[in-house]
């Protein structure tokens, strides 16, 4: 279960949205969309432990995958494929210096869900913009455990890319059971493929059943 009891967030003094309170079981997929500056990021860090609320309350299972929107400098990271999505791992090293066995079969499970193992030697720099989401997917997909938090994955993506990638998500949302949080411009997307919608604005909070917010909406 993961939920959020009576949140408030904000920073710099300032309250972004207070009085959140929604809960969403193993394998839902929740769509959190809103204007820019309503919350949405800080939401997601905020569940992930990265950021303390102003009050309330998280409850997040530990060992979520989190792929946060990505910079002009780390497109351009000069590493190989293998090597980023490898670095999903980190967090289950603990005070290993190498990456074990599993790690490595976990990080080409990844690659292969993903359609990448192929890519694996390529340096991350020069893959288009679609497979470098992949990319980052397969590195989230390396932390997670049976959640994954995703902060606007299909940014800066044309529209046939972003379906592809929007339609892996949903087949691991369904056929491996993992628990989907992501934040999202597209709210047909949200629409189509997601169980609960989060809709934040700079005044209202709702949050409900995909069909209770088509019927809102």
């Amino acid at each position: 279960m993961i939920a959020c009891e009576n949140l408030a967030l904000g920073y710099g003094g300032k309250i972004i949205f207070q009085n959140l309170s929604f809960t969403i079981n193993d394998g839902d997929y929740l769509s959190i969309i809103g204007d820019n500056g309503t919350g949405k990021t800080t939401l997601a860090k905020t569940l992930l432990g990265l950021k303390m609320p102003l009050s309330g309350k998280t409850i997040m299972p530990k060992g979520a995958g989190y792929m946060p929107q990505q910079t002009e400098l780390q497109k351009d990271f000069p590493a190989s494929v293998r090597e980023v999505v490898l670095s999903g791992c980190l967090g289950r090293m603990g005070w290993k210096a190498f990456y074990s066995t599993d790690d490595k079969a976990r990080a080409a499970e990844a690659m292969s869900m993903m359609n990448i193992l192929d890519l694996r030697s390529k340096c991350y720099r020069e893959l288009s913009g679609g497979q470098q989401q992949r990319v980052l997917l397969a590195r989230a997909l390396c932390a997670a455990k049976n959640i994954l938090v995703l902060d606007e994955p299909s940014s800066g993506l044309d529209h046939e890319t972003s379906t592809e990638l929007y339609r892996i998500i949903d087949t691991l949302n369904h056929d491996k059971h993992i628990t989907v949080i992501m934040i999202t411009h597209d709210v047909d997307a949200a629409v189509k493929y997601s169980s609960h919608i989060l809709r934040l604005t700079h005044d209202k909070i709702f949050f409900a059943a995909k069909e209770a917010f088509i019927g809102n909406a």
